[in-house]
């Protein structure tokens, strides 16, 4: 007996489209999504609360694939906590960029032949408002396009009025207990952006560049003299010393005295220092305080005269010589020049490859320059943020990024927080006509006549304070309340130290503040957040790192357009591991598509059939396919939950992609299809049980592919909408292993047959009669309709007459399955076919083994490509063996 699928199965699968478009359907969705409002966070909920704060986008950025791995791992962790009963904040925000916006504002007005000076400080920062407004933010619709389930209600911008205030108290409260200063220090300083920038905007590459040693001292070899060698020999116009090693036997008569300066006429003392390597070079080294970092230390050890020789464009200045106004480039050269006249270049070394530190915003190289700046003290703050890692109020995912937070926090420096721009942050402090200094709090006003501080803060200051800032602190606020601290911050591990450390340092700076702890557990530490999660870079498909001079950087939003956000998504979450790298390209989304795509052509099909879900049946009313696969789906539930909980997405997202496609779409369906041809009471608890596990699969895989899982679960259940449905649950019902054992011998038995008939040459869809000998020993007489129906065989009638046959060895029997072939097979097509894979084969194995003969290939060849080389020609040698014997059968028909 056939049973048909009820009648509004037809209409519930007619609501879904031919095929999967996800551009005619996720844009329309996600604004569906926003417009209900389920992605707003509500502070008198009585749900657990769960958290993140989204790291802030430069309000000049666009989506890269950083951005995409970093939304759609929060977005997952979001949408799971939402849907296990939690209320959810997902909070986001931009950053002002301060250097980056200021620059592309500047860019705009040059075009008219413009500077910013020409309007003034108020006017400029108006314009930057202007274009703030017109064209910054684009990174918020490319969000909306991905996916980003966040509340927009609270979206946050650093130089947003509440978060202005937040920067200004910390400043002041930091300024009053001693830890914010005023001092003349070495910073890194861009010429062209003419301010000091942070570690994270410079970036180190190896340049080829010249080693000059240089004579100081008389020309004369039998009067005082050393031997210096440098790659910047501008900088010798501020050398205020020559040092070697204290122990060094070559210098010790002249440690103590001084050397005439080649250019200057400076006396320029030798100093001893423990620094100087004695085997590099000559051991002796120019020492330049206001212009190199190791020297401003041995200056400062030595009590060094540290005169700055550039101005803020990179000019030489100040130094009294025919190079001031010079460019410092310029300089380089016409000093070398004049020097080499006077016979003081004694060598020169060509290419000398060395690493320079470039600015990441104008990749020009950057100049160590003493400059007074305002700096954090940090040592008590830094302690506070390692005691926080090492306490467990915090905790790092991968655990093995510990010791490089630990080693960062433990040893850092001050930071100089001051830039030299007029966008952003305004420091806080006063000069009064008598060189009064004040720090001027939110509430408070600077005397009348006081003159602010020209400077503004580091953008990195006021986006330490981010995961309170954005709820509201300084005032106490039921935001603050309810979802601070927050649950995780996802990042990236390569600004572990540079972000992360400054919102621990602030975070445990202001966690005993009234607007932190109210409502809190008395006596808990209030950490900015409870879990950090880091994961690796992207890279592309060859595992090389993604960048534009590389030319193999993707666009994010090519990719959507492409194959849709919920496969760019899938791939993403499928890669990602604590800690570790990611490689993607095109054939990792293609995969991610195809996915996708199956799921909906599943879903769909389970549709047509009546599939729905509803209350099972007694397990005693189920088949073993239907025990298995629900128990199954129990299995997955609990690797996911536990891949989830410890930031693998990776390692859930292959269970539930393994689960979906080859249990659930290559196994259970095609059972399914039997079950549906028996009786109506058999075809119906198969009709609930596919429901049932189908809903599950598609709330387990909502959180990574919410597009597509929106649209079949709604017309599955004819629920509201899966974002707000339940997370699934265990049954609580002890796994069937004789059901499971069942199954998989079914499976190893039907697998067996396929490979037996194509060996034989019949394809795929020929039907041809067989007999199963010792199913019943093997307990699978319940299962043959369906090991029949999947292997394409029938029953065998009177004229039936073996003409080949295998034997299976199953869990607790061999079966044996006899054939009959005759007239299913053109012996003379299948030789010819036969024969051509057998050329084939031995080619292959003829070329594996002379590389493997091959004494030269093998002394250079890697070893994993010796062993990929290896394992080609052990799979050649058996299909020669295979293909050999089939056609020696075939010899004999």
């Amino acid at each position: 007996m056939t049973s048909a699928a009820p009648d509004n199965s037809r209409n519930r699968a007619d609501a879904l489209p031919k095929s999967w478009d996800p551009s005619v359907v996720e844009a329309e969705t996600y604004e569906r999504w926003v417009a209900a409002g389920y992605f707003q966070a509500d502070t008198a909920s009585g749900k657990p609360p769960y958290s993140i704060v989204l790291p802030p986008p430069n309000v000049t950025g666009t989506l890269h694939m950083g951005h995409a791995l970093d939304h759609t791992l929060m977005d997952t962790l979001a949408r799971r906590k939402r849907m296990q009963g939690y209320e959810v904040l997902w909070l986001p925000g931009m950053d002002h960029a301060g250097i980056a916006t200021q620059t592309v504002v500047e860019k705009q007005l040059a075009v008219d032949g413009k500077t910013k000076e020409d309007f003034g400080r108020e006017l400029f920062i108006d314009k930057v408002w202007d274009w703030k407004r017109e064209s910054g933010g684009a990174i918020q619709w490319q969000m909306r396009a991905l996916g980003d389930g966040i509340d927009w209600s609270r979206d946050r911008f650093t130089m947003d009025e509440g978060l202005s205030r937040a920067v200004q108290t910390i400043f002041k409260r930091l300024y009053d207990a001693g830890l914010i200063y005023r001092a003349e220090r070495l910073v890194n300083w861009s010429p062209e952006l003419r301010t000091a920038i942070s570690d994270i905007e410079v970036k180190h590459e190896e340049v080829a560049g010249e080693l000059i040693s240089l004579r100081y001292g008389s020309l004369n070899d039998d009067e005082p003299h050393v031997i210096v060698a440098t790659t910047r020999v501008e900088t010798m116009l501020g050398d205020t010393a020559v040092a070697v090693h204290p122990e060094d036997p070559r210098y010790q008569a002249l440690i103590g005295t001084t050397l005439e300066h080649p250019i200057t006429g400076r006396q320029i003392p030798i100093v001893a220092d423990d620094y100087v390597d004695p085997e590099f070079g000559s051991g002796a080294v120019k020492i330049t305080p206001a212009h190199d970092p190791n020297d401003f230390e041995i200056g400062l050890r030595h009590n060094l005269p540290m005169p700055t020789i550039m101005d803020e464009r990179g000019r030489i200045a100040d130094t009294g010589t025919e190079f001031d106004g010079m460019d410092r480039f310029e300089a380089r050269v016409k000093v070398r020049e004049r020097l080499a006249a006077e016979g003081r270049v004694v060598a020169e070394k060509r290419p000398y490859l060395h690493s320079v530190g470039h600015s990441e915003r104008t990749g020009e190289p950057i100049e160590p320059r003493l400059s007074m700046q305002w700096w954090v003290k940090v040592e008590s703050l830094a302690k506070a943020a390692g005691d926080a890692v090492r306490n467990g109020d915090t905790v790092i995912h991968p655990a093995g990024q510990e010791p490089r937070w630990f080693e960062w926090v433990d040893n850092m420096h001050d930071w100089t927080i001051s830039r030299q721009l007029w966008w952003g942050h305004r420091i806080p402090i006063w000069y009064g006509p008598e060189g009064e200094v004040i720090c001027v709090g939110p509430d408070e006003t600077a005397p009348e006549g006081w003159v602010q501080d020209p400077d503004v803060l580091d953008t990195w200051f006021s986006s330490g304070l981010w995961p309170f800032s954005t709820m509201g602190w300084p005032e106490a606020t039921p935001e603050l309340e309810k979802f601070y601290p927050t649950s995780v911050l996802v990042t990236g591990y390569d600004i572990l130290f540079f972000w992360v450390a400054r919102m621990m340092m602030f975070g445990m700076f202001v966690s005993e503040d009234p607007a932190i702890v109210a409502g809190k557990t008395s006596g808990a530490v209030q950490v900015p957040f409870k879990d950090v999660f880091l994961h690796g870079l992207i890279r592309d498909q060859f595992g090389k790192k993604m960048s534009k001079s590389r030319g193999n950087g993707i666009d994010p939003l090519d990719w959507i357009k492409a194959y849709g956000a919920d496969a760019l998504r899938f791939t993403l979450a499928r890669g990602a591991q604590p800690g570790g790298d990611l490689s993607v390209g095109e054939p990792h989304a293609l995969a991610s598509r195809s996915f996708v795509t199956k799921l909906f052509n599943a879903t769909k099909f389970a549709l047509m059939n009546g599939a729905e879900p509803g209350a099972l049946p007694g397990r005693a009313a189920l088949t073993d396919a239907d025990r298995w696969i629900l128990d199954r789906l129990d299995q997955v539930l609990a690797e996911v939950d536990s891949a989830f909980d410890a930031y693998e997405f990776g390692k859930a997202c292959e269970a539930l992609y393994h689960f979906a496609w080859d249990e659930l779409c290559d196994w259970y369906l095609e059972l399914a299809k039997v079950q549906f041809a028996e009786s109506e009471e058999r075809a119906a608890a198969t009709r609930t049980v596919l429901g049932n596990v189908l809903d599950s699969v598609l709330r387990l895989l909502h959180p990574v592919i919410p597009f597509v899982t929106e649209e079949l679960w709604q017309a599955l259940t004819g629920g509201e909408s899966v974002v707000i449905s339940a997370w699934p649950q265990a049954s609580g019902i002890a796994t069937d292993t004789i059901a499971a054992q069942r199954v998989s011998d079914a499976q190893r038995l039907i697998t067996e047959i396929r490979r037996f008939r194509s060996d034989q040459g019949l394809a795929d869809k020929q039907k041809v009669s067989a007999k199963l000998i010792g199913l019943e020993q093997a307990d699978l007489t319940a299962l043959e309709p369906s090991v029949a129906n999947l292997a394409r065989l029938t029953a065998p009638g009177a004229e039936f007459a073996a003409t080949a046959s295998l034997e299976v060895r199953l869990s607790g029997a061999t079966v044996t399955v006899e054939l009959d072939t005759s007239g299913a097979v053109d012996l003379d097509a299948e030789r010819r076919r036969l024969e051509k894979d057998l050329a084939a084969a031995e080619k292959e194995l003829a070329g594996t083994e002379a590389k493997l003969g091959n004494e030269a290939f093998l002394a250079k060849a890697p070893e994993p490509v010796v062993a990929k080389i290896k394992n080609r020609r052990d799979v050649a040698a058996a299909e020669v063996e295979r293909i050999g014997a089939r056609l020696a059968e075939l010899a004999v028909k």
